[in-house]
């Protein structure tokens, strides 16, 4: 399955479109990658980051877990084999210096992370993937742009 070529909207209004690509998208990463998801809330970037961890752990013959937003505890970590995964969400926090006291991409070559959330962020790793859920302008169909910066 291709996965996205620069500015293309990839249509994930089907969950099952989502696990797909979330599914294709999990072969692409590795320990010490950050992934930006932006969106409006309900567009599905907890759905897809769930596919995406559960992925992970299938191919590593772990145990399938529960995935919900870290809403409230901003963090929720994922051991796998090689590494950990750390699935941020910044929903909650309204000042940048918030950000300090949770320790956000410290460490991230160590880590897969991947954050929900990240306007709030001003350093941004220049080596991330940004992945952008947007809703039509009906609200009935959901797309998925990636860009890969360098």
């Amino acid at each position: 399955m291709h996965i996205a070529t620069k500015g293309s909207k990839l249509d994930i209004s089907a969950e099952s479109d989502t696990a797909k690509l979330a599914k294709e998208f999990s072969k692409f990463l590795k320990k010490g990658d950050v992934v930006y998801f932006y969106g409006e809330i309900g567009v599905g970037k907890t759905t897809f980051i769930r596919y995406l961890i559960n992925n992970f752990q299938k191919s590593n013959n772990l145990k399938l877990t529960e995935v919900p937003s870290p809403t409230f505890s901003l963090v929720n970590e994922y051991e796998l084999k090689n590494f950990t995964i750390q699935h941020y969400d910044l929903f909650r926090l309204k000042h940048k210096d918030e950000i300090k006291n949770i320790g956000l991409l410290e460490d991230s070559r160590e880590f897969l992370t991947l954050i929900e959330w990240p306007d709030i962020i001003d350093d941004k790793p220049q080596n991330r993937i940004d992945l952008y859920f947007n809703y039509n302008e009906n609200l009935n169909k959901r797309f998925l742009s990636i860009i890969f910066e360098h």
